[in-house]
C-alpha cells in the first residue's frame, strides 16, 4: 500500500501522518508498515537541538496509525468509520529513534471484545526492537464536521 492509499484510509496529514508505506496487510489481523524518519520533521528542531531524537509519543502514534490501517481495511464501509486509540499497556522504549532510521511497525490483533480491539506492537530499526507493547483501539462512526 503506498502513501496515496494510506491517505485515503487515514484522516492524518503532514506533519502528523506517521506511516509512509504498508508492506504487509491481513485485513483486521496483521499489518507491517514503514516510517522513514527524516531530519526535516518539525519536532527535531527542539527535540533535542544537537542530538535529535524522535519523541516516543510520535512512535506510539505511528503504531496507532498502523492499527488504524489494519482496522479500517477490515471494514468495507471504512469511509464512515474512524479509529480511536483507547489505551496503551507495557509500552517500552528500548532505543532512541533518530533521523535516518526506518521504523518497521508490526502490529498483530490479539483479540476483540465488543467494539474494542487489542493489539501487540513491535517497532524495529534494522531488526532491533526500539518500541514494543500493547495497544487498545476502537472503530466508531465518523462524525461529520
Amino acid at each position: 500500500m503506498d502513501i496515496n492509499e494510506i491517505m485515503a484510509m487515514l484522516p492524518h496529514r503532514y506533519p502528523f501522518l506517521m506511516i509512509d508505506r504498508v508492506l504487509e496487510l491481513s485485513p483486521g489481523e496483521r499489518v507491517v508498515a514503514l516510517k522513514n524518519v527524516s531530519i526535516n520533521e518539525p519536532h527535531f528542531t527542539g527535540h533535542f537541538p544537537g542530538q535529535p531524537v524522535m519523541p516516543g509519543v510520535l512512535v506510539v502514534e505511528a503504531i496507532a496509525q498502523a492499527c488504524g490501517v489494519m482496522a479500517m481495511s477490515a471494514h468495507p464501509d471504512m469511509r464512515q468509520k474512524q479509529v480511536f486509540l483507547l489505551g496503551l499497556d507495557g509500552i517500552r522504549f528500548r532505543t532512541p529513534v533518530r533521523p535516518g532510521d526506518q521504523l518497521r511497525i508490526a502490529v498483530q490483533k490479539t483479540g476483540e471484545k465488543r467494539s474494542i480491539w487489542f493489539f501487540d506492537a513491535d517497532v524495529t530499526v534494522e531488526g532491533k526492537t526500539v518500541v514494543e507493547g500493547k495497544v487498545m483501539a476502537t472503530v466508531v462512526e465518523r462524525e461529520l464536521a
